[in-house]
Formats: C-alpha cells, sequence, structure tokens
C-alpha cells in the first residue's frame, strides 16, 4: 500500500535501530526547534484554512493558491532544523503522478518543500493525532488497505487523476531505514493504465536520499520498523551538526509506452534506484 506508512505497518524489518541518546544540550535545541516548528505549523493552519475559505468562495473550491502556503511551511521547517534541501532535475509538465521512495515522517516535508503534491496514505493516517489533521488539510487521498476494498482502490486514484490532481505515491508500501529501496508493490499502477487517462499520462520518479550527520550513524534520519516516533524526533530536532537532504527527480516515464503494471513499476523502481546509493536487495 502506499502511502506515509511509518513504523506502525512494517513489511520490512531492517536491522535493530540505533539507539538514541540524547545530552541536556540536545534536549534544548530540541525544544526550541520543535516549539519553533510547532508555532510555524500552527501558523500555517490558519493561513491555510482562511485561504481555503477564499478559494471557495472565489474560485469554486479549487485550490489556486493554498499549495504555496503548504510549500512555504515546508521549506521553512528546514531552515528552522538546519537541515540543508537540495533538490536536483525538472518537475513533469503536463498531467502525471509521482513516486517516491519513503524513509522518514521528513519525506512529507521534502517532496512538499519544492511542489505541492497531494500524498496517498492508508486510512489509518487520517485519525493520527495532529499529523492526521495536517494530511487532510493538504489534500491526502487516503486508501483503505482492506484485501475487500482493493479493487475499488485503483478506480478512486484514476477518478483524482482525471481531475488533474498531481498524487505522489509510496510503492514500497513502508518506510525503511534510508539505506536501502524495497522493490516495489505494483497494484496501485494499475489505476495509470486506465483507458481513460493512460494516453496522457506520466508517472514521475523521485529519489530522496539523507545524508546523516557527520560521525553519525547512516540511519540517522530513517524511521521505521517498531521505532516510536517521540524519541526520534527528540534526536532530529536535537540534533548539534544537520546532515543535508537531496530530492531527484528523474525523467518521467510515459504510461502508453508500457503494457501491464508490473512493467511500468519495474522501469520506475529502476530510474529510482538509479539515484540511490543503496543496497541490492531486490
Amino acid at each position: 500500500m502506499s502511502g506515509p506508512s511509518g513504523p506502525a505497518d512494517p513489511t520490512w524489518r531492517g536491522a535493530e535501530p540505533p539507539e538514541i541518546v540524547l545530552g541536556w544540550a540536545d534536549y534544548a535545541r530540541a525544544t526550541l526547534r520543535g516549539v519553533l516548528v510547532v508555532l510555524l505549523l500552527i501558523c500555517g493552519i490558519i493561513l491555510k484554512l482562511a485561504v481555503l475559505l477564499v478559494e471557495r468562495l472565489v474560485r469554486g473550491g479549487q485550490r489556486a493558491w493554498s499549495p504555496v502556503v503548504t510549500q512555504g511551511v515546508c521549506r521553512l521547517v528546514f531552515v528552522i532544523l538546519g537541515l540543508r534541501l537540495e533538490t536536483r532535475g525538472a518537475r513533469m509538465a503536463g498531467p502525471g503522478a509521482y513516486v517516491a521512495n519513503h524513509s522518514s515522517w521528513l519525506d512529507i516535508f521534502a517532496l512538499n518543500a519544492r511542489r505541492n503534491v497531494l500524498f496517498v496514505s492508508k486510512a489509518e493516517v487520517a485519525n493520527w493525532p495532529g499529523i492526521g489533521l495536517l494530511a487532510k488539510l493538504t489534500g491526502t487521498v487516503f486508501i483503505n488497505r482492506d484485501r475487500r476494498a482493493a479493487r475499488a482502490q485503483p478506480k478512486l486514484i484514476e477518478a483524482r487523476l482525471m481531475a488533474g490532481d498531481r498524487l505522489l505515491f509510496f510503492p514500497e508500501g513502508t518506510s525503511t531505514d534510508g539505506r536501502r529501496i524495497l522493490p516495489f508493490k505494483t497494484t496501485l499502477f494499475e489505476a495509470f493504465l486506465s483507458e481513460e487517462v493512460k494516453s496522457d499520462l506520466q508517472v514521475q520518479p523521485v529519489t530522496v536520499v539523507y545524508h546523516a550527520p557527520p560521525g553519525a550513524d547512516q540511519a540517522f534520519y530513517g524511521w521505521w520498523g517498531d521505532m516510536a516516533l517521540g524519541p526520534h524526533l527528540l534526536q532530529v530536532l536535537g540534533a548539534r551538526c544537520q546532515g543535508h537532504v537531496e530530492v531527484v527527480y528523474h525523467e518521467p516515464l510515459r504510461v502508453a509506452d508500457f503494457a501491464h503494471r508490473k512493467a511500468l513499476a519495474r522501469a520506475a523502481e529502476a530510474r529510482l534506484r538509479s539515484a540511490h546509493p543503496s543496497e541490492d536487495i531486490a
């Protein structure tokens, strides 16, 4: 299942997460940064709601301006953290969807910082405290993971694509430690091959690579397995020296060039892997 699944749904369990040890200075930095991020998010929510109201009155609900609010807030989060964000590659023009690897809660900010996108997420995220509200405000598309509803999911995705929405999927189905990319699950790729959308549709792979702070474990920014969110937030917020994040936009794939979803998924996975220093675990 695509979406910011987090460690609550681990279909993959890698090495044991490194032990998180913080000193008083780390807690002080984490507190300061955390307060600033929370204030930023609160201000962003208020502004977003105001802009959404204006859009409903003036644009009939079409989100013409509110995505700019999301993008600005996500960029400022990286400023507060002191975490450098680098982007490479051109974003696709025309209708399409994005697929990206998934390592951390930071992915949401990194992938929204350059271009606001609509994430496809498991339905449970809608009920998560705080995160659920943010997901709803940013237009997240929630998917039910129940096998009985599996056949209906591509139709839902197809409808959103036909409406012109730029959706972003995490085809690995769960988060990893950031050092590898898992084989893509192909079910939701079926929506791209619908006769109604495939002639004009593109799929653009996006690689997200986290570089740990000097001397830190390479999985420093990864959030996976049974890791609790609180300690990981403290670790990232409290880091004296931060690493950096790369977001690489690859050449889009024309959906019409592929006969079936598995071929499209393999091509997208290969292109995404080409910019990631991962282990070959496929």
